[in-house]
């Protein structure tokens, strides 16, 4: 029997090594934990700070220090919630956007690269079976619900 674990590791850690050589564009060096910000802002609806990190499994101190990072490098911008100042909304400025997209093309390419080595039906499955798994792990209690 396959050690799932292993499985799961070896494949954890080839996609962050895809994930880190992707994170260059603009002549912008952007972190893993950067560009997974991004990622987030780009496709959530006026997201708050807190939902990002929430979203990303992030201590609100820790993600705070990084988007202060991201603004510093105008990458984004914080804007107080006209609902409730207490919190801010989160949005890219038009180089974040810009940035956002790049590594998304980025990431695309790799993975297309990654897919050109099986046939459609294998790719397919591959597709599937991640689906399946992400739904999976959505309904487990023990760490993915609200992700």
């Amino acid at each position: 029997m396959e050690n799932t674990r292993e499985l799961f590791q070896i494949m954890t850690r080839r996609f962050g090594l895809l994930n880190k050589n992707c994170c260059s564009a603009g002549g912008c060096d952007i972190t893993l934990i950067q560009s997974h910000i991004l990622y987030e802002i780009d496709h959530q609806h006026k997201p708050s700070m807190q939902q990002i990190a929430d979203t990303l499994g992030t201590d609100i101190t820790t993600f705070s220090r990084q988007v202060q990072s991201l603004v510093k490098m105008n990458l984004v911008k914080k804007t107080p919630d006209p609902d409730d100042r207490r919190f801010s909304i989160l949005s890219l400025t038009t180089e974040g956007k810009f940035i956002a997209t790049t590594i998304d093309q980025q990431m695309n390419a790799f993975l297309n690269e990654v897919f050109s080595h099986m046939n459609e039906f294998e790719k397919e499955t591959v597709i599937r079976s991640i689906k399946l798994l992400n739904n999976a792990m959505a309904k487990s209690n023990v760490c993915c619900g609200t992700i």
